[in-house]
């Protein structure tokens, strides 16, 4: 797939607290449909979890967002005509794509909105088409609550986006 000599649409944003966190993923959710891939990277207690429960709720899906750690994956079926969201920690996922594959996500992924918590270098052979969600925050200062968030669309499907309506 040939690239764009044009850099992929991307927005920073500053969080300061776990609601804005969710705030945030309610207005992504907004952007996203069906066939969609997300993938969150960010470090342990960065906030990954709190943006993917606020995409929950602007999805409109059954089921409290949690933490998929120990199950890998999680589905959670819309409420109304929206699509599933399907909730993937690939944290405890060593082997790469292998592992991925046994999850079937390529499977999913054409009617399901498939968030990848831990996902890089694991399942970019999915799709070329993602959105990158970077989550930074101060390592070691527990106390800080300020994120700095960096959303990249990647592929034809984000090459027109504005993503500058999660700055809102």
């Amino acid at each position: 797939m040939e690239e764009n000599a044009a850099r992929p649409p991307s927005v920073q944003l500053i969080v300061n607290a776990p609601e804005q966190m969710r705030e945030l993923g309610r207005r992504l959710a907004k952007l996203l449909r069906a066939g969609d891939l997300v993938m969150l990277s960010g470090e342990l207690g960065a906030g990954k979890t709190t943006l993917t429960r606020g995409l929950g709720e602007g999805l409109g899906v059954r089921g409290a967002v949690t933490s998929p750690t120990f199950v890998i994956a999680r589905v959670h079926p819309s409420l109304g005509d929206g699509p599933p969201l399907v909730h993937v920690d690939a944290y405890r996922l060593g082997g790469g794509l292998d592992e991925m594959e046994d999850l079937d996500l390529d499977v999913s992924l054409p009617e399901s909105v498939i968030v990848v918590e831990w996902g890089e270098g694991k399942v970019e052979e999915l799709t070329d088409e993602r959105l990158q969600v970077r989550i930074h925050r101060a390592v070691g200062d527990t106390t800080d609550e300020v994120r700095e968030v960096t959303v990249t669309g990647l592929g034809q499907r984000w090459a027109a986006a504005d993503l500058s309506v999660l700055a809102a």
